[in-house]
């Protein structure tokens, strides 16, 4: 039997194709070489994300600030215990979303992010100016693969 002639049919190969082809792009794809990926930026800098990294918004801590200060009175002891009371009502997310927010910058900031967006890979490489994550993971895949 020559070596060119498959144990399978014709449609078998077809769906393999159409298996393995979506299949390899996805294990492929620059986003899934990166281990972990962190992406900075705020609400002025719009980005494409792809999923799975890690965003931070350096202005989310100033927004939640502004709920919590929204339509307050000029009285400062009324103003104090309004809130307060929108602290407790806003319950443990609110307190993790403040965390995260905080967490975010100082993360940020001890990383030296110098501009955004910033897209970080591996707590070592960084692309600033590309709003399209999944491009610059791919920028930095490339740069991995020619500098190891």
């Amino acid at each position: 039997m020559p070596a060119s002639i498959s144990r399978f049919s014709p449609g078998w190969r077809t769906l393999g194709l159409a298996v393995a082809l979506p299949v390899a792009l996805v294990v492929f794809s620059p986003a899934t070489f990166a281990a972990d990926v962190l992406v900075v930026t705020d609400s002025r800098h719009p980005l494409k994300t792809v999923g799975g990294e890690r965003l931070i918004e350096l202005d989310e801590a100033h927004r939640i600030e502004r709920e919590l200060a929204a339509e307050l009175p000029a009285d400062p002891e009324q103003a104090a215990v309004i809130v307060k009371r929108r602290l407790n009502g806003g319950g443990g997310d609110l307190h993790r979303r403040i965390a995260s927010a905080y967490q975010g910058v100082t993360d940020a900031w001890s990383l030296g992010i110098t501009s955004i967006p910033a897209v970080v890979v591996d707590k070592r490489y960084v692309v600033y100016g590309e709003p399209d994550v999944a491009r610059a993971v791919a920028r930095i895949e490339q740069h991995r693969r020619t500098q190891p």
